[in-house]
């Protein structure tokens, strides 16, 4: 007997859907181009479970007669090339012939099938490669494809699959790349009972992209155009101003292929690098065309990606067509950077508080000011309500001026008076109701020894009374001293852990506080289904929302050290958290939405601090389980003793 076999075709086939049919959205991806390349005006995609139990993918085509209809589902049987020849100048999506077959063998497969005169259509029934069963039916003109239960007959395929949520957001997306890249084609996509996608198909581009991606993104799109000898870009891009947090929102098109190239998304960084102020990337719809026999897209099994004959001339092409598009003749680089800052609110809506009628208001408390900024005399004493949150303890104490030697001096003894008479902080300063600290708990221990190792799991950084500001750097970092050492905090880092802690030691929900004037949140239509299928747990997190129209949602409550000026931005990255996650529990993605919440609810660098505000920073931090790190990852606080300082100034050995 040989040691060497020739497979058999069932064989063969499954071997091939590794290649073709990774994930459902594969299949998604060969039965659609084939419903493009036939000619289709209108496509309808419907899934249920993720694509995992129910696919169907409906054309009104050209169609096939039963003859071709027998050969379709045969290895490499194609009518897209017919030579060797043909493949330097392939225009259509899919040519190789696997995809129905390989499909069929990993799944329970049916084509029904009618061209346009022909009395009655043909129907194909395939169950898991086994022989194919061919009858007459009658069906509508085009091509319906239905496959159900992929990969019942290869379970270990079938396990590597993520959650049903991230396989349906998977052809979600490539819907939209389709849609975008023919917007001639009427697309419907109904993802369990529940229309998803649906565009136009009027052939203009900015309608397409408006329908999914809604109103406010359309109006803040920038038209590009570059017609070269050989090599046309047409397209839309946004505005610095409206940045996306990942580069999913980037759909690259070559004569109507949808591909992933290194070249075109660096042209893009490139053009914009100099533009916006923060990380992130434009949303961008890009149309090249170039001539066919200039590029090879026979270089990935799944026609993603292509090789151009002369990448860098695309490259130059792209830089020059965004440029262009978001710096117009007249206007300079700074005219448009000015356009990313996000407008001051000119209205401020303080929180509405309810007080039980059995439990008394709060008593006022006065300022206390310190030596080097004495009341004026003649001036009345100022009475404000005591802070609840870290936020308000941050941002509304009462400032403390040190721009003079003689102001620096009278408020660090003042804080050091202050310090001496409680060890311990006002818990009513830092903790919102209903998390308040023990006022009984033992003084803190003396600060950090210079020796002693880095903190460990659940171990609380002690300070002792004696630590103080000094300062600030670059209005980023907080200087602050005691007896042993120095201490630089970043601020930004220290107070997002202080809230993120805070949120976390809640076992229910975050609390929130109303809105005098509620806010009107417009999404597109995937994360408006985001939003209505994570109601509890945003209401969990302190985002009371409710319904207000189509893909529109009233903002009532926002968490309660959340200022309502970042409740917006904190939502949106919250739902491309949720788009990014694959398969998770519901305790971890509630904690990486606290780490949302508290890191665009924390003050921010650049912001100016009292000696009073660093005061309370520092006490925070020290009552955090882990104060040496934010929730990602970054340290939020050195120490540099006094040894450790001597080494730097080369003092060791000295007696002065």
């Amino acid at each position: 007997m040989t040691m060497i076999h020739v497979l058999d075709d069932n064989t063969i086939n499954k071997i091939a859907a590794g290649e073709v049919v990774e994930r459902p959205a594969s299949v998604i991806k060969e039965l659609v181009e084939n419903a493009m390349d036939a000619g289709a005006t209108r496509i309808e995609v419907e899934i249920m479970a993720g694509g995992t139990s129910f696919m169907r993918v409906t054309d009104n085509g050209r169609g096939m007669s039963a003859e071709d209809a027998h050969l379709a589902i045969l290895r490499h049987a194609t009518s897209k090339i017919r030579e060797v020849g043909d493949l330097n100048t392939v225009g259509t999506l899919g040519f190789r012939g696997e995809a129905l077959p390989t499909i069929a063998s990993v799944s329970r497969f049916t084509l029904l099938t009618r061209r346009e005169g022909d009395d009655l259509g043909t129907r194909v029934t395939i169950t898991g490669g086994k022989e194919p069963d061919f009858i007459e039916a009658g069906c509508n003109i085009g091509t319906t494809v239905k496959v159900e239960d992929l990969f019942f007959n290869t379970p270990a395929r079938k396990k590597f699959l993520k959650t049903n949520h991230t396989e349906g957001s998977r052809i979600n997306d490539f819907i939209v790349k389709l849609a975008l890249s023919r917007p001639d084609i009427e697309f419907h996509f109904i993802n369990n009972n529940k229309m998803s996608v649906v565009t136009p198909g009027t052939g203009n581009l900015y309608d397409t992209i408006q329908a999914i991606y809604g109103g406010k993104t359309a109006d803040s799109l920038l038209g590009l155009t570059l017609e070269d000898e050989d090599i046309k870009i047409s397209g839309y891009i946004t505005k610095p101003s409206m940045l996306k947090s990942s580069r999913a929102w980037q759909t690259y098109i070559v004569n109507s292929r949808i591909i992933q190239n290194r070249a075109i998304a660096k042209a893009i960084d490139n053009a914009y690098k100099s533009l916006i102020p923060k990380s992130g990337f434009p949303l961008a719809v890009l149309c090249i065309e170039v001539p066919q026999r200039t590029i090879d897209v026979n270089v990935h099994p799944q026609k993603s990606e292509l090789k151009f004959e002369d990448e860098s001339r695309v490259f130059k092409a792209v830089y020059k067509a965004v440029l262009d598009a978001i710096r117009p003749a007249g206007r300079g680089l700074g005219e448009v950077a000015a356009v990313v800052e996000k407008p001051e609110q000119h209205v401020t809506m303080e929180p509405m508080q309810f007080v039980p009628a059995t439990e008394p208001l709060a008593e006022p408390i006065i300022p206390q000011w310190p030596q080097a900024e004495a009341r004026p005399a003649g001036q009345p004493a100022v009475q404000r309500a005591q802070p609840k949150t870290i936020y308000e303890a941050v941002h509304r104490t009462a400032p403390i001026s040190a721009r003079t030697m003689a102001g620096f001096s009278a408020a660090q003894q003042s804080l050091r008076e202050e310090r001496g008479a409680a060890a311990m902080p006002d818990s009513s300063v830092l903790d919102h109701p209903g998390m308040v600290a023990e006022s009984s708990a033992p003084a803190m221990k003396s600060g950090v020894d210079a020796e002693a190792s880095p903190c460990q799991e659940g171990e609380v950084l002690q300070y002792d009374g004696s630590v103080v500001p000094i300062g600030q750097v670059d209005l980023t970092y907080i200087i602050a001293q005691d007896a042993k050492g120095l201490y630089i905090v970043d601020q930004h880092a220290a107070h997002e852990r202080i809230l993120f802690d805070k949120f976390s030691a809640m076992a229910g929900d975050v609390p929130s506080q109303q809105l005098l004037v509620h806010q009107i949140l417009s999404f597109d239509r995937k994360e408006a289904e985001l939003v209505a299928s994570h109601q509890e747990l945003f209401a969990s997190l302190g985002f009371h929302m409710e319904m207000s129209g189509n893909q529109e949602f009233r903002l009532i409550e926002v968490p309660a050290d959340v200022p309502v000026s970042e409740a917006e931005d904190i939502i949106r990255e919250i739902l491309t958290n949720l788009m990014d996650m694959h398969e998770t529990t519901a305790k971890e993605i509630r904690q990486a939405c606290l780490a949302t919440t508290a890191c665009r609810a924390a003050i921010k660098a650049g912001e100016e601090l009292s000696f009073r505000q660093m005061q309370i920073i520092l006490d925070a931090l020290a009552h955090t389980a882990f104060p040496y790190t934010c929730p990602h990852g970054r340290p939020t606080i050195l120490k540099f003793s006094s040894e450790e300082l001597a080494k730097m100034f080369k003092r060791t050995g000295f007696g002065f």
